[in-house]
């Protein structure tokens, strides 16, 4: 049974009205600080911690529940008769319910200009420890951390006469789950403020659910959408969405993919990226977002049927009634004019998000993580396209200024390409891409055979080196005049040879893009 509770709360949602509750059936209330008055005022007989302890809070408040009065009240086991002994001999009384949730870490840090003085004092001592103990003898004591939970409680306990140990297990795992989130977030903040983002020994994440999911890839699939709990701008957790249903598993991870390629153009110019399965179907450049949007949609006037939509500027009129004439399933860009907006939303089925920062680069800090069954690959971010000063002309014929452009454009886009990775441009916009094939010579195929006759007189781009010299030959038979590869295979001068046979200027960066 309930008789002693002991509440410590920052966020005093419901507090009252709950602490209220427990009084009605009988249950004494102890309590600290803050939340000593906040219950006193509402008229609540309240015993203070110090009355307990028959120790005086101190050190400004950061000593205060750590107490062998407090520990003992809440660790004895009330099976065990050598404890109950134990405590009756100390005069300890046991503590039935725990209602703590911590200082406002997250909070602090995420404001302004907040010092690591600031953040370090609100860092909880006492409430994490009041919770591990009342949540390892959870068969004895009711450990409430979410004032969610409270009404949950209070109907159990009219319907049942007590809390159940379903409940009680369940709250204690919400707990551990709590805290792990809560140290996991100070040690974050900590190696930030070292710019220590070293791999370590042991790698503890944490993230915040923002949505469940119809499902995942596929209806068989449960899914979920999180977000790191420090925002992150410009990236897909920060947008907001103004018209048309729920983001899906594959909506999600698609536009994430058109983000990744979007901010490789940075505020280079009017951009659209169409992507369909995560990989780029159209990238087009432009004066206007209108001709950027136009020029994406003529490279593959297919696959971008169905497909994400990012740009890198504001949305007008124009551009909105050239989306309207087939089926999107997204439209991302940093804004869009109410005339645009109105004309996009005559599309019931449509997604329609707004990002602010949505060309800003995401940090060089950044983890890119990939789940393996039983394991976590961890790698850096691919924020590096290619060193300058790697850059070579391998051949003997020069590209010109134009194919230079256009081959370094092409690399921004194949490197955001699945492997083996092939994409055929010309000026600012792409001719045809060739994704995910297991050979390099059938991602080029796929790629011309898309660019077809205006192929003639384009570029290129390959994501890693030609292990032979045959995509050389297939990239002359459609008129390429110039090509753009890392290098590095142990035939280079297979590929070198055939170029200047052909007449093809090729190109090194010296960068291997691989995209699994």
């Amino acid at each position: 049974m309930i008789k002693r509770a002991l509440i410590s709360v920052s966020d005093k949602t419901g507090i009252v009205e709950f602490a209220q509750e427990l009084v009605k059936r009988g249950v004494e209330i102890i309590s600290t600080g803050g939340t000593h008055k906040a219950l006193e005022a509402a008229g609540i007989n309240v015993i203070g911690i110090s009355d307990v302890t028959g120790f005086p809070e101190c050190l400004d408040g950061r000593v205060k529940t750590l107490h062998p009065r407090i520990h003992a009240g809440l660790l004895s086991v009330r099976s065990n008769p050598e404890h109950m002994e134990q405590i009756k001999e100390l005069g300890v009384d046991t503590i039935d319910m725990v209602v703590v949730n911590l200082y406002p870490f997250k909070k602090t840090i995420e404001k302004p200009g907040v010092s690591l003085e600031e953040a370090i004092e609100n860092i909880d001592i006492g409430g994490p420890s009041m919770l591990r103990s009342a949540a390892k003898n959870y068969a004895g004591v009711v450990v409430l951390v979410d004032p969610s939970d409270y009404d949950t409680v209070l109907k159990e306990w009219d319907e049942t006469g007590d809390v159940t140990y379903d409940t009680r297990f369940r709250l204690c795992t919400k707990v551990f789950e709590h805290t792990a989130y809560y140290d996991t977030l100070i040690s974050q903040y900590m190696n930030k403020q070292r710019n220590d983002f070293s791999f370590k020994n042991t790698m503890t994440l944490t993230f915040e659910k923002v949505q469940e999911m119809r499902y995942g890839e596929n209806p068989h699939q449960a899914a979920a959408f999180y977000r790191e709990p420090l925002a992150v701008a410009g990236t897909l957790p920060q947008a907001v969405k103004l018209h048309g249903k729920e983001l899906s598993y594959n909506n999600i991870n698609d536009t994430n993919g058109a983000l990744d390629l979007l901010k490789e153009f940075g505020n280079d110019g009017p951009t659209v990226i169409a992507v369909k399965h995560a990989n780029p179907c159209g990238v087009g450049k432009g004066e206007t977002i209108c001709e950027a949007y136009v020029n994406a949609y003529n490279a593959d006037p297919v696959s971008i049927f169905g497909g994400i939509v990012a740009a890198n500027r504001e949305i007008d009129a124009a551009t909105a009634e050239e989306i309207s004439k087939i089926f999107l399933e997204i439209v991302i860009a940093p804004s869009f004019t109410p005339e645009a907006l109105e004309i996009i939303e005559r599309k019931k089925n449509i997604r329609v998000l707004t990002l602010e920062d949505i060309s800003k680069s995401v940090p060089a800090t950044a983890y890119d993580m990939k789940k393996v069954a039983g394991g976590l690959l961890v790698q850096q971010y691919n924020t590096e396209l290619y060193d300058e000063a790697d850059v070579k002309v391998v051949t003997k014929k020069q590209p010109t200024k134009e194919e230079m452009d256009a081959m370094m454009f092409g690399m921004k886009i194949v490197k955001h390409v699945k492997s083996n990775g092939i994409c055929v441009v010309k000026g600012n916009a792409t001719l045809g891409v060739g994704p995910g094939q297991t050979n390099r010579i059938g991602a080029a195929e796929i790629a011309l055979n898309m660019a077809g006759e205006n192929a003639k007189g384009a570029v290129l781009a390959s994501d890693a080196f030609f292990p032979f010299s045959d995509c050389v030959e297939l990239a002359a038979k459609y008129g390429i005049t110039a090509i753009v590869q890392p290098g590095g295979s142990v035939r280079d001068q297979d590929s070198i040879d055939k170029c200047d046979e052909l007449g093809i200027a090729m190109v090194f960066t010296g960068k291997r893009h691989f995209k699994h």
